[in-house]
């Protein structure tokens, strides 16, 4: 990590600059052929990719079926089955606190209006394989879609080589009740999610992180009228440590975000140039003993320690920056805290990891990135829920709301919408009811 002392404030863009993250024209390409591919051969593309792909003979079905889901629970550590309830129930409260309460408001006498969430009828949840299974992700996304009350929730995931699908994700499904799970993985789960197969039924909101083809997939889904969770890139963190921080949990903290990818960001700002060389002297001594040291090694020549003279300059620096996750290494947390604007999730105080966050604080581990913390905020039950407007109007109201429609309407030059206010009108005065 390179240090960065008391830089000007015109200096900071290009230190908030992330990794050039321009879609390859090649990668827009080959996910347009896979997109037609899919649309036109469905199942008989996705088993092709299967093989191309994933190493794997999926010619027993893309469908992961009941044997199998029901064997997924003997593979699996029973420390592990224990901490993935765990986590489930933690996120479970801290989701079902978010259900919106119906309200009906009189707006003027007679004039009530309300609002109603209703779910999203069909999502489809992707979840990377591979080296690294994301259950912690089907989680954070199933919970939410499962207290929604979503009537179809459909997962995708690619296939091991042995053409199962990893246990611990299927494990995690149960838990949650998943049941419909196909074996496909890449931009072609996303393709058959968003036009639909014989085994993949066609969905109204796609969720769930990916590599660079995936997130392209998910771009193009948007073209053919199916939503999706965020604009999403690679994982970044941004922490602020001042003199009472611990370097060893600082870079521990840096170091979490760095074995992500390749392409990961993470951002050190201290008013203490002791810390920022201390930590940055731990950062190099607990990558060596990292399983994905080359990994975090490559993502850390993207990073940068940057000292300035206040905790106000270095919360102004963050809010500029927007990032996915905040850590807060400072004395009083609580206090800075009450300034941040932008960002996807803070962490509080010495002893609060960004990994809890990802695994099993409660809170929902699928954040903005690349600085959409400015506009976007993470999945929460809202991502599952579509929210429906309600009016109704008694005579009373008609007299009351239906003047000031008619006067607004005029002056639009709208005369159709004022006429159906009027005849309602008159047929109140001549005692219509």
């Amino acid at each position: 990590m390179n240090i960065f002392q008391y830089p000007s404030q015109p200096e900071w863009a290009a230190l908030q600059q992330r990794a050039a993250q321009q879609q390859a024209q090649d990668v827009e390409q080959r996910v347009q052929q896979i997109f037609e591919d899919v649309r036109q051969r469905g199942d008989a593309a996705l088993l092709d990719y299967a093989r191309q792909f994933d190493g794997a003979d999926l010619s027993g079905g893309l469908r992961v079926g009941p044997e199998e889901l029901a064997a997924a629970a003997a593979q699996v550590p029973a420390e592990l089955q224990t901490a993935i309830r765990q986590a489930h129930a933690n996120i479970l409260r801290f989701h079902k606190a978010q259900i919106p309460q119906e309200e009906r408001v009189e707006t003027m006498p007679g004039v009530t209006c309300w609002r109603r969430a209703v779910p999203v009828q069909r999502v489809g949840l992707y979840i990377p394989g591979g080296s690294a299974p994301l259950f912690s992700t089907l989680l954070m996304l199933g919970v939410p879609a499962k207290l929604a009350g979503c009537p179809e929730i459909v997962l995708c995931t690619p296939p091991q080589k042995d053409g199962l699908v990893n246990p611990i994700i299927l494990f995690t499904a149960q838990l949650l009740g998943i049941t419909i799970i196909v074996k496909a993985g890449g931009a072609q789960a996303v393709a058959a999610l968003s036009g639909g197969t014989d085994s993949v039924p066609a969905v109204d909101k796609i969720f769930g992180p990916g590599n660079r083809y995936v997130t392209a997939a998910k771009q193009l889904a948007t073209r053919y009228g199916v939503a999706i969770d965020m604009p999403a890139g690679p994982s970044e963190v941004l922490v602020i440590a001042d003199e009472s921080a611990t370097p060893a949990f600082v870079a521990a903290d840096l170091l979490s975000q760095a074995e992500h990818g390749p392409d990961s960001q993470v951002i050190l700002l201290s008013d203490s140039l002791s810390m920022l060389e201390q930590t940055k002297a731990e950062v190099e001594r607990q990558l060596r003993v990292l399983p994905r040291a080359e990994v975090a090694a490559q993502a850390l020549t993207e990073s940068r320690a940057i000292l300035l003279r206040t905790p106000e300059e270095m919360l102004y620096f963050s809010n500029q920056y927007a990032p996915e996750h905040l850590i807060l290494a400072v004395k009083n947390p609580e206090q800075l805290a009450e300034g941040v604007t932008n960002a996807g999730s803070v962490f509080l105080g010495h002893l609060t990891p960004e990994a809890v966050g990802d695994y099993a604080s409660g809170t929902n581990h699928t954040l903005p990135t690349n600085g959409y913390a400015r506009n976007y905020s993470g999945v929460s039950l809202d991502s599952f829920l579509k929210k429906i407007t309600f009016q109704r109007l008694t005579p009373e109201g008609l007299l009351n709301v239906g003047p000031v429609v008619e006067t607004m309407a005029e002056a639009e030059g709208l005369r159709a919408h004022a006429r159906a206010v009027t005849l309602r009108l008159e047929a109140l005065a001549g005692g219509e009811q």
